[in-house]
This record gives C-alpha cells, sequence and structure tokens, in this order.
C-alpha cells in the first residue's frame, strides 16, 4: 500500500485528486495523512468529499474517512466502471476540480461514459469551464480519447448550481503528446461572464481589457446571464495559436472593483505572451497526469510552480515514469516524461 504524506510540497486538494486518479488508473490502494495540511482549513471540504465519493463509485473502491474535516483517508480501488454518473457537489465547489479527478482512469476505460456535475463552474482557486472546454481538453483529444463538455448553466460562489456535462470517448492507451511552440497567430477575444450585477462592472472590465492588451471593441464581449445564476462574475481571456488556445481568467469579488478583476486576466495574458512558451503554469499543471500516463511526451512552458512540483512527486509513487525538466533558457522549461523511476 502506497503511504502518502498530504503536506507534501504545497500541501493542498492537488495530492489527493492525483492520488484518487492514478489509484483507479494502476489498482493501487493508498493511505493519505495530513490532508490539505497546507490550508487554512484542512481535511476534506465539500468538493474535495465530492471527489473522494466519485473516484469510490467509478472504481468500486473501499474507502475509510470520507467525511467532511477528515485529514486522513484509506482509498482501495476495484475495477473501473465505465457509464453513467451525476455528481452534485452540494456547494458552489468546483466541479472542474471533481472532472479532473475522474477523467484519467475514464480516458482508458473500457467503454464510454457520460459525467454531470453540479456545482461551481466559474471559481477563483480552479480552471474555469472555459479553461477546460477551449484550452485542456483540445488538446487531451490529441492523445487518443474523445472528451467533449457543455455547460448547461454556469454557477457562480457562493450560489453555486452550475451545471456541466462530459463525454468521454476512452482510448486503449494515451499517444504522446509534444508541445513544444505555440504555432501561427489566429486571434484573441475576451469575454465577460455577469449575473446579478450591474451592467458597468462589465462595461468597465472590458474597457480596461482594450485598453491594457491594445485591442479593438469588438474583441471583447459582454454576456448577460440570468439574474438567478449569480451574483457572478468572470472575465476571461484567450489566445488562440495554431498549437495551443491559452484562456486567462479573474473572478469579481465582494469589494474588489471592476478595474482590478480585469486588470489581473490582462496581466496574466501579457505575461504569457512575454514569456514565449506555449504551455501556460495552469496548464501545465493539468498537462502533467496525462503526460505521465501516456508514459512519454514532452511540453515547453515557464517557470514551475509549487503545485506543478507537488503533483511530480504524487505521480512518482503510482507511475514508473520519470518526469524530467531541463531549463531551456530565457525563463522556459521543457517538461519531458520517460522510462524511469
Amino acid at each position: 500500500m502506497i503511504q502518502i504524506d498530504g503536506s507534501l510540497g504545497e500541501g493542498g486538494g492537488q495530492v489527493l485528486r492525483t492520488a484518487l486518479a492514478l489509484a483507479l488508473v494502476t489498482t493501487q490502494p493508498f493511505r493519505l495523512e495530513k490532508i490539505r495540511a497546507g490550508r487554512a482549513k484542512p481535511g476534506l471540504l465539500r468538493q474535495h468529499l465530492t471527489a473522494v465519493q466519485a473516484a469510490a463509485r467509478i472504481g468500486a473502491a473501499r474507502v475509510e474517512g470520507a467525511v467532511l474535516g477528515s485529514t486522513s483517508l484509506f482509498f482501495e480501488p476495484g475495477a473501473i466502471r465505465p457509464g453513467n454518473y451525476h455528481f452534485d457537489i452540494g456547494t458552489a465547489g468546483s466541479t472542474t476540480l471533481v472532472l479532473q479527478t475522474i477523467l484519467p482512469p475514464l480516458l482508458v476505460a473500457g467503454g464510454p461514459s457520460r459525467l454531470t456535475l453540479v456545482g461551481g463552474t466559474h471559481n477563483g482557486l480552479a480552471p474555469p469551464f472555459d479553461f477546460l472546454a477551449r484550452t485542456f481538453l483540445p488538446l487531451l483529444n490529441r492523445l487518443g480519447p474523445t472528451v467533449t463538455a457543455t455547460l448547461e448553466r454556469p454557477g457562480f460562489f457562493p450560489a453555486g448550481g452550475g451545471r456541466l456535462t462530459a463525454e468521454i470517448q476512452p482510448a486503449l492507451r494515451l499517444s504522446p503528446l509534444r508541445l513544444v511552440e505555440r504555432g501561427a497567430w489566429r486571434q484573441p477575444w475576451a469575454r465577460v461572464l455577469i449575473a446579478g450585477l450591474p451592467l458597468h462592472v462589465a462595461e468597465r472590465e472590458c474597457q480596461v481589457l482594450r485598453q491594457r492588451l491594445g485591442w479593438p471593441e469588438e474583441c471583447c464581449r459582454i454576456e448577460v446571464l440570468n439574474p438567478a445564476w449569480g451574483p457572478g462574475n468572470i472575465v476571461l481571456v484567450g489566445l488562440e495559436f495554431e498549437q495551443v488556445t491559452e484562456v486567462f481568467s479573474a473572478v469579481g469579488e465582494r469589494g474588489v472593483k471592476a478595474e482590478a478583476v480585469a486588470e489581473q486576466a490582462a496581466a496574466a495574458a501579457l505575461a504569457y505572451l512575454a514569456g514565449g512558451a506555449p504551455v501556460g503554469e495552469h496548464l501545465a499543471d493539468q498537462l502533467l497526469l496525462p503526460l505521465a500516463l501516456a508514459g512519454t511526451g514532452s511540453f515547453q512552458t515557464g517557470p514551475l510552480s509549487s503545485h506543478f512540483t507537488t503533483n511530480v512527486e504524487t505521480i512518482r509513487r503510482f507511475l514508473p515514469v520519470a518526469v524530467r525538466t531541463e531549463a531551456t533558457g530565457a525563463g522556459q522549461v521543457l517538461v519531458s516524461a520517460g522510462p524511469g523511476a
């Protein structure tokens, strides 16, 4: 049985999500202690508990410690069971992070699956749905499976209630991904979603985006959503290239000016453009696990986050794959996977 210290590295929920995914893929049981020890509220929150419950259902697993606030978990997986599943977090917790947990094993399952996830879809500390659909899944599909995601209703904090579905056609095995350049520039775009808030909030955000990014007015679109879905606001900036589309976001919060929200998204987009690498910081986190499951492949990114290095250490506990990093100059890093321990 694999023993894991949850205070590893940044001590967040990624250790749990990666361990659950790889336990299902490799059929190896694990015990995780000090869950989310590096967070202000350690232990399993609602979205983490939903991830555990979802992994247990699709993997016919035996679980101990799956209760709110638990800082210790035992997980013994059975066989992966593809099928039609519905998971409701019950709060505005991130649906995309729950999906991140159960998607890897379903990519290599014995049949197709359909997932319905209810909760938050546009959270401040998680990939928004738009990043999932326009950045991550197109790259994941290059590895062999076919995954499509549909946003049926957005969900903001604190109301939640968002709903997304994912259709998964698995592959017998994952092909390697090589992503070391962006390719030709295509087009930029920006979207501001707003629900239950004054329209001028979105208008001010678009104005900042146009000024900071130097884009014409038509590049920024405001989408006024059903007020019952709010209050909520998110700024999304997309940069489309031949080989990759990166999406940067900032979520509106009470007490934070609209201009500051837009500035955060614009600054992230400008930093990516200046960096030159095709894979941004958050995309690097997302691509690491598929890269390791394929057993080979590479991508070029910028400076590595503690989130990334923590994930590498967790992967090493389950897979006989070496994840190597090589500085290539100008602040860029080549990440590659290959045989090794």
